[in-house]
């Protein structure tokens, strides 16, 4: 039985440092080597589809155009429309509301920078986020136009728009605005974008109005899509990784997260086509998404554009539009934070943005509970310790059972000493008086260990939902924690989750192997380090964790007869 025990404290230590081994390759720029984002990779004969047109590059030079578009069905490139040969000046309108201000490009009425009024940039608190952004350093655009038939030209994003005269803001009382830009007549087709900014939301109706200025009936097919340079996010932690990246959510293969290496060496796999779902580009915190009305048909792509330029999008067919005749297509875009609540409220799907991993089903109940009691505390950092105090008491029964089998094991820890010290030299008979001595005294050696293990996959999910959770950036605790979403600026909360972790490993029965023992401080050593670097809502929870345990530990032996002490280190 010890052996057990000495086998699974190996494999955890183990997997500690493949965590860390892990992590340290993504510090320096690689790709996880044990664990890859969920990018859905495919053998490297799958084909991503190709997407539609040239995207802007830094300096506002559009990319050459792609070639061919033949691996999506009846979809053609789209053939760029210079600004300069139209005689029309490129322009940028600036809009906002209460809680957004949007540029917008006269190029294509192309969405091209965003800034949050709630959420302020962690290098300059005074400013809010960007998240969208077209410059020099940076490239995350929203762009949508038309493909026709091959070698005709309609609007696209790199036609030249007119910007109509409107509101650029609210006015009191007013709920909405309308941001319209209006195209020239191109291949016979006019086409007029309308974009609708509503207070207090992150959401955009963005209606396409389509135009047959022409003699002859038109098939064209409208495209969204949003596209962003491959680099971190800025002032991204290089010790925990969080996925960048595009994403496609579709009912049949619900959430896809794709790695923009995986696009750039033609390793995709998501669903190609469909009637619902929408396509996004996700980062800690953020997120930008298209959305098409369900029942529409829809063929979805990524592609890369130019170097270190991804584009992921949706192709709309639309029914044929004779002379004179005009069509509307109402979309919907989606830029800002990974709020839960407002997420679900959108489109089905759209809070998977938030990527919990694979305990999503145990995440979202406890953001749930952490988002109400947010709502009667008032305060995040005092919430944590409250969810987690309840959490503690849900499992207090697990936790009784596992520290009252330590402190029967601690019991009878001084006979099992003098038992080793007595039988070194005889493993066998050591090992057949051991389990003599746990039958004796109806001590189950691995009692402590199966409830704890079984609490593991609930307090991994409130990780990630700490970590996930956009309401924790910027979110005041106490005195010097002023952002429970970076790392304690004075490193007092690491400090202090060091000492409770040791001195919850000291309050536990020595193992009487001294290899095991010596593995029983390495590991909370090692973990501790690893949360110098954590967000201070993180350390946060599990201080609280450890606090309340060697509390529960501490009654329980004391209820028991078993004294409480302190059983230091021996590494000689």
């Amino acid at each position: 039985m010890n052996d057990i025990r000495r086998t699974i404290l190996w494999v955890i230590f183990g997997f500690s440092m493949v965590l860390l081994w892990d992590q340290w390759q993504v510090h320096n720029g690689q790709k996880p080597t044990f664990f890859p984002s969920s990018a859905q990779t495919a053998s490297a004969g799958a084909t991503a589809p190709a997407a539609v047109g040239s995207a802007a590059v830094p300096g506002g030079v559009p990319a050459p155009v792609v070639a061919s578009a033949s691996s999506v069905p009846g979809t053609t490139p789209i053939p760029p429309t210079d600004l300069a040969a139209a005689g029309a000046k490129r322009e940028q309108l600036v809009v906002s509301n209460d809680v957004l201000t949007l540029t917008f490009d006269t190029e294509g009425g192309t969405l091209v920078r965003s800034v949050f009024a709630n959420y302020a940039d962690m290098s300059d608190k005074k400013a809010g986020f960007v998240l969208l952004d077209e410059s020099n350093n940076r490239v995350y655009v929203a762009q949508s136009g038309l493909i026709g038939a091959t070698g005709s030209q309609l609007p696209t994003h790199k036609t030249a728009m007119t910007a109509v005269p409107g509101d650029r803001s609210l006015r009191a009382g007013q709920n909405q605005f309308e941001v319209k830009f209006e195209s020239p007549s191109v291949g016979g087709i006019k086409l007029v974008k309308t974009y609708t900014v509503k207070r207090g939301a992150y959401d955009l109706a963005v209606r396409h109005e389509i135009i047959n200025t022409g003699t002859e009936a038109v098939t064209p097919q409208l495209y969204l899509q949003l596209v962003r340079d491959g680099n971190k996010p800025p002032g991204e932690s290089s010790f925990y990784s969080t996925f960048t990246g595009p994403a496609v959510y579709t009912e049949a293969k619900k959430y896809q997260k794709v790695e923009f290496k995986d696009i750039e060496n033609n390793k995709v796999d998501v669903e190609k086509k469909a009637t619902n779902g929408y396509v996004a580009m996700v980062q800690h915190y953020f997120a930008s998404a298209w959305i098409l009305p369900d029942g529409m048909p829809r063929d979805l792509f990524l592609r890369k554009v130019d170097t270190n330029l991804y584009a992921v999008g949706m192709i709309a067919p639309l029914e044929s539009i004779a002379p004179g005749a005009s069509k509307t297509i109402n979309t919907q875009f989606f830029v800002g934070p990974q709020e839960e609540k407002t997420l679900e409220a959108l489109a089905p799907g759209l809070e998977l943005v938030k990527d919990y991993g694979w305990l999503t089903i145990l995440a979202k109940p406890l953001y749930w509970l952490l988002y109400n009691l947010h709502e009667f505390i008032q305060n995040w950092g005092w919430s944590i310790v409250a969810l987690v105090l309840l959490l503690k008491m849900a499992f207090y029964w697990l936790n009784a059972k596992a520290y009252a089998s330590m402190a029967k094991m601690k019991a009878v820890n001084p006979k099992i000493m003098e038992m080793r010290e007595r039988l070194k030299d005889k493993p066998q008979e050591m090992q057949q008086a051991m389990m003599k001595i746990y039958k004796e005294e109806k001590v189950n050696p691995m009692g402590g260990c199966f409830p704890i293990m079984i609490q593991i996959p609930v307090f991994i999910a409130l990780y990630w939902v700490l970590l996930s959770s956009v309401e924790m950036r910027n979110a005041p605790w106490i005195l010097w924690i002023h952002d429970l979403s970076s790392p304690d600026p004075y490193y007092i909360l690491p400090v202090v989750m060091a000492l409770t972790t040791m001195l919850q490993t000291a309050l536990n029965p020595t193992p009487p192997d001294p290899m095991q023992a010596k593995l029983m401080w390495f590991m909370p050593l090692i973990f501790s380090v690893m949360f110098f670097f954590f967000p201070a809502g993180l350390v946060l929870y599990w201080i609280t964790n450890n606090i309340l345990s060697i509390a529960q530990q501490w009654m329980i032996n004391t209820r028991m007869g078993v004294p409480p002490q302190f059983n230091l280190p021996k590494f000689k």
